[in-house]
């Protein structure tokens, strides 16, 4: 056996570092569900999110399910990166799994588990290695009602209504007008579909097939999914670039 002593051998710093170098980190979401809104209600929680599923630009996927349930208490919507809302689901099973084997008669609510998701997306945050979502987690527990929203990046709050996405620029406004905290669940549902149409008009990666979820003391419910009714016969519509001089 011939050996080359010219060559160094490698030390312990050299392997580390292309150890770290080999490492992968996801840079762009592939796969992306867009806004997602919840406000509080008379009763409890209310969450609405489209069923689109977008491969870059191209709307990819259209039966793609953003509300999930949290335990007995709480339920999650997300927009982002799909992938990695299936690995937070997976989190969330771990952590009500290991709440019950507790088995002392209480459960995690969705105070907890909203803090519970900023410490991980916080945490996935500073690994410089996030999960591309943006959430709301909403539930009830004991009459109490609760909402709130977090980041990619582990920027949080709760608030009477909240939304992610392009939601947060074209959903707000109409809730800060309209909402207020005695709204009951049919007027809940028609000021959240009176959102959703407006972002299934001014988003492109938004689709007309959506889901409203509810949660109350009594338990939750997730809607079957429905489209919403539209009107795209308007003039400006019908040749948009009329009088844009220079326009293709």
């Amino acid at each position: 056996m011939i050996v080359d002593s010219s060559s160094p051998a490698p030390t312990k710093n050299s392997l580390l570092l292309s150890s770290e170098a080999d490492l992968q980190r996801t840079q762009t979401p592939y796969v992306t569900g867009t806004s997602v809104i919840a406000i509080k209600y008379k009763d409890g929680i209310l969450i609405a999110a489209d069923m689109g599923g977008s491969y870059g630009s191209t709307l990819r996927y259209k039966n793609v399910e953003r509300i999930k349930p949290v335990g007995k208490h709480s339920l999650i919507g997300a927009s982002g990166e799909i992938s990695d809302f299936q690995e937070i689901l997976r989190y969330l099973d771990e952590l009500m799994l290991n709440d019950s084997m507790w088995d002392d008669g209480n459960s995690l609510g969705p105070k907890e588990v909203h803090n519970y998701l900023t410490r991980v997306m916080y945490n996935r945050r500073n690994k410089f290695n996030p999960l591309w979502n943006s959430l709301i987690l909403g539930g009830v527990k004991n009459g109490q009602k609760y909402l709130g929203t977090v980041n990619m990046i582990g920027v949080h709050y709760e608030d009477n209504h909240v939304a992610t996405g392009f939601g947060n620029h074209l959903a707000r406004p109409i809730l800060r007008e309209e909402w207020n905290e005695n709204l009951t669940f049919e007027e809940g549902v028609k000021l959240l579909e009176k959102c959703m149409r407006v972002l299934l008009y001014r988003d492109r990666s938004a689709v007309n097939k959506l889901q409203i979820a509810k949660i109350t003391d009594e338990g939750f419910t997730i809607s079957q999914p429905y489209s919403l009714k539209t009107q795209w016969k308007f003039k400006a519509f019908e040749n948009p670039t009329v009088g844009a001089e220079g326009s293709w």
